[in-house]
C-alpha cells in the first residue's frame, strides 16, 4: 500500500515537471514572445506538445492528483487553442480577391538545398516545375558554378547569386527583370531585388536568418527583425519573401513580419496549413519553416512542397496570380 503512495507521488513529481516546461511555452506563446531556450525551439513544435500535455493529463489520472487533472487540462486546451489558424484561412485567394484584373501568373519556388548537395534535384526540380522565380539558400560555390552550367541563361536570364561555403550562400534565379535593391544584413546571405512582372515592380527578398540554436537566439531574434522591418517598409507595394525563415507561425517573430507588412502565407491561403517543411525525413511529423508570403497584390492558387534528395527541407512550390489594384 505504502509503495503505491510512493509511486503515485513520485509520478505526481515527475508529472508536474513536465507539466512546469509546457506552460512557460504556453505562457510565451499567450504573450506574444518567444522566450529564453528551450522556449523558441519548442514553440516551433508547439502543435505537437498536444502530445505531452495529453500524457500529463494521464499521469495526473494515474497519481490520483487532482490538481494536476485540472493543471493538465488547462494546457492542453491552451496548446489546442493556438494551434488554430493565424490570419486568413485556407482557399483561392483566401478570406477575399485582392483588388483589380489578374495581370500575371506567377509560379515561385524556394528551397534550402543544404549545403548545397541537393543542388542536382533542385535544377532537375527547375526544369520539371519552370518557376518564374526562385529563391536557393546554401548555395554554396560548387552551387552557383552548376547553376551558371545547367540553368540556361535564356530560361532565366536575371539572377542574383551570393554563393559562398556551407550554408552562407544564396542565389535568385528570375525570368522576369531584376532591378538591383539592397538585401538584408545577416550571418547568411539574403539577397533582395526588384522584379518587373509584366512591367509591375515588386519588391522581392530572400530570408534566410541564423537559426535558434541555444547561443544564437539573440541573433535570430534580431534578423528577423531586420525582415520585419523590410516587410513592414513596404506595405504600400507589390511584396513577396520567400526562404528558409527558421520560424513557425508559432514564433511571435515570425507573426510581426505578417503583421507589420500586411503580408499573408501563402502555403496557409494555398492548402498547406501546417505541412512540415523540416525536418524533411521525419515524414508528417515536424514543423512548417520554409515560407512563400505576399502582399494582398497577390492571390494565391496553390500551394505545394516537394521532396528533393540530399536536404533536410522540403521545397515549396506557390502558383500566384498578381493583380493590378
Amino acid at each position: 500500500m505504502g509503495s503505491a503512495r510512493e509511486w503515485r507521488r513520485l509520478l505526481a513529481w515527475a508529472d508536474g515537471l513536465g507539466l512546469a516546461l509546457l506552460s512557460m511555452v504556453v505562457a510565451c506563446r499567450a504573450l506574444d514572445t518567444d522566450g529564453l531556450t528551450p522556449v523558441p525551439q519548442l514553440l516551433a513544435f508547439l502543435p505537437w506538445l498536444l502530445v505531452p500535455a495529453a500524457l500529463g493529463l494521464l499521469a495526473a489520472l494515474l497519481a490520483r492528483w487532482r490538481g494536476g487533472m485540472v493543471w493538465a487540462a488547462v494546457v492542453l486546451a491552451l496548446i489546442g487553442w493556438y494551434a488554430r489558424p493565424y490570419g486568413p484561412g485556407p482557399g483561392p485567394g483566401g478570406d477575399a480577391e485582392p483588388a483589380g484584373r489578374v495581370v500575371a501568373s506567377v509560379r515561385v519556388l524556394t528551397s534550402n538545398i543544404e549545403f548545397g548537395d541537393a543542388t542536382a534535384d533542385l535544377i532537375a526540380t527547375i526544369g520539371r516545375e519552370k518557376p518564374g522565380l526562385v529563391f536557393i539558400q546554401e548555395c554554396d560555390d560548387d552551387c552557383a558554378r552548376a547553376l551558371d552550367a545547367e540553368v540556361p541563361d535564356a530560361a532565366y536570364p536575371y539572377r542574383e547569386v551570393d554563393a559562398a561555403g556551407g550554408p552562407d550562400g544564396s542565389a535568385i534565379l528570375s525570368t522576369y527583370p531584376l532591378r538591383p535593391a539592397p538585401g538584408i544584413d545577416g550571418v547568411l546571405a539574403m539577397p533582395g531585388a526588384v522584379a518587373l512582372v509584366h512591367g509591375r515592380p515588386v519588391r522581392i527578398q530572400l530570408v534566410h536568418p541564423l537559426p535558434p540554436i541555444p547561443g544564437s537566439v539573440p541573433r535570430w531574434r534580431a534578423e528577423l527583425g531586420a525582415v520585419r522591418d523590410y516587410a513592414a517598409g513596404g506595405k504600400d507595394r507589390p511584396t513577396l519573401i520567400a526562404g528558409d525563415f527558421n520560424a513557425s507561425r508559432d514564433h511571435a517573430a515570425f507573426r510581426r513580419i505578417l503583421d507589420a507588412g500586411g503580408l499573408r502565407d501563402s502555403a496557409a491561403l494555398g492548402g498547406a496549413l501546417r505541412t512540415p517543411s523540416w525536418p524533411a525525413g521525419w515524414a508528417r511529423v515536424g514543423t512548417q519553416i520554409d515560407h512563400v508570403l505576399v502582399s494582398d497584390d497577390f492571390s494565391v492558387r496553390s500551394a505545394r512542397f516537394l521532396t528533393l534528395r540530399h536536404t533536410d527541407h522540403r521545397a515549396l512550390l506557390v502558383e500566384l496570380k498578381l493583380h493590378s489594384g
